[in-house]
């Protein structure tokens, strides 16, 4: 019987599987052997360039056959590796003899002792995990992320001239336009994405305890490290940490973490912000039908999507937290800690795409309310009180900002007829009254 995802442990497999199925491919334990085969396949290959008298006459005919493992590989084969393993106890030593065992079914077996050679499993797992890393990040998340972003800025471009009151401290504070202040948010996701981009994807590469050791002893003429370089720099498309112990140090894996949690916080933010609106009937929701608010309100459509990302993006972040600080940490030359840790990096990057893709369906949702939103501010004249100020101030009228307070810092209901009664009694030029009267909280929205 096929595995339904009602039987998930994790709502990622589960509840969220639609959502996030994409990143199987990435992550899952089949994908992780996947990618472990591919570097042995394609280290092999590299090795196969090297003048070693060994290889030498290695059929050139056969490469495609070796690229042929990884491009093929399928859940069969998955299913083989884990059956090696349930002997070897040992994933990436049962990757090795899975490969030795597709060597000697194309005829190849006077080579095979040269699969994994002068290697240990994190090698392997060190360039295995953060190639998966990237291209997840670039095939599923990047996108994901900048579907939102493009949203957020096409809605800032329809309700550009949209004036709103603005809540500092939520109170009623000096008018915005609600356009601009979804470009706050395009702004901030494209820094940090900018930011997140500019950071390397390390990896280790360099035998034992990193320093070729087992290669150097075989073949002292070959320059081991510039073969490395070239191998995971150019062939993998990673950046090879030159001085490592048997792992990789994860410091530039850490600032990713780092960085994608500071872009989960942005969306956070966003996501607080749009359930606020709503909650001031800024916004009304789409209906959709056969839909259910409440069991028990029927009245009700919740923000449930921004409430959604949230509660994924605290989850996200939590676990983001967790491996930037304990990945880079590990006693002397290795600890296997960093190994079961390692195994989760698709779990954050899971929460935050399920984070990304609610809150996108949340933005999509929205009906805005202008009738609402001209009427909080024709019913906050008082905000106007900065703008009158500022004028009085540039006009050496004296006292300026205490004459607004004791006007507007009461419990009085101040309007358009209270400003302007308050105006006729200051003493300055006609123009300039009538250039304060011209000011409301409709058009006092600044740049």
């Amino acid at each position: 019987m096929s595995f339904s995802p009602l039987f998930a442990i994790s709502p990622i497999d589960g509840r969220y599987s639609k959502t996030t199925q994409a990143l199987s491919a990435y992550f899952s334990e089949a994908a992780l052997i996947k990618f472990r085969v591919y570097i042995e396949i394609e280290y092999f290959i590299a090795l196969c360039n090297l003048p070693l008298p060994q290889l030498e006459d290695f059929p050139k005919e056969k490469l495609e056959s070796l690229r042929d493992i990884y491009t093929q590989f399928n859940e069969e084969d998955a299913l083989r590796v884990k059956e090696i393993e349930s002997v070897t106890n040992h994933d990436v030593k049962a990757v090795e003899y899975f490969i030795k065992e597709k060597f000697d079914g194309l005829g190849l077996q006077p080579y095979k002792e040269f699969i994994h050679f002068g290697l240990t499993s994190q090698d392997i797992n060190n360039t295995a995990i953060p190639h998966s890393f990237k291209l997840a990040v670039d095939e599923v998340w990047l996108p994901a992320l900048l579907e939102l972003t493009n949203r957020l800025r096409a809605l800032a471009g329809d309700w550009e001239a949209i004036p709103m009151l603005a809540h500092t401290h939520g109170q009623p504070a000096s008018p915005t336009r609600l356009g601009k202040e979804l470009m706050v948010f395009v702004e901030r996701l494209e820094v940090q994405i900018n930011l997140f981009t500019q950071i390397p994807y390390s990896a280790k590469f360099g035998g034992a305890t990193g320093n070729f050791n087992a290669h150097q002893v075989a073949y002292p003429s070959i320059d081991w490290r510039r073969f490395a370089n070239d191998f995971v720099n150019g062939q993998l498309k990673l950046n090879r940490s030159q001085y490592t112990t048997q792992i990789e140090h994860y410091d530039n894996f850490a600032a990713q973490c780092d960085a994608l949690k500071r872009i989960n916080n942005i969306l956070l933010d966003l996501d607080r912000d749009m359930w606020t609106y709503i909650s001031m009937n800024y916004f009304r929701q789409k209906i959709k039908a056969g839909e259910v608010g409440s069991s028990a309100m029927p009245h009700k459509v919740n923000p449930i999507d921004f409430e959604n990302s949230e509660g994924n993006i605290g989850i996200a972040n939590a676990l983001f937290e967790h491996l930037a600080a304990k990945l880079p940490v590990s006693r002397l030359q290795r600890d296997l800690t960093d190994s079961t840790v390692l195994r989760n990096i698709g779990v954050p990057l899971a929460h935050s795409l399920i984070a990304i893709k609610s809150t996108l369906r949340g933005l999509n949702k929205l009906l805005l309310n202008e009738e609402i939103i001209r009427q909080d501010l024709e019913n906050n004249w008082a905000v106007v009180a900065e703008a009158i100020q500022t004028i009085l101030r540039r006009e050496g009228y004296p006292n300026p900002y205490e004459a607004l307070k004791e006007l507007t810092r009461t419990n009085q209901k101040v309007n358009a007829g209270t400003i302007a009664a308050f105006v006729e009694t200051l003493d300055i030029a006609a123009s300039v009254k009538e250039e304060i009267k011209a000011i409301s909280p409709g058009n006092y929205t600044g740049i």
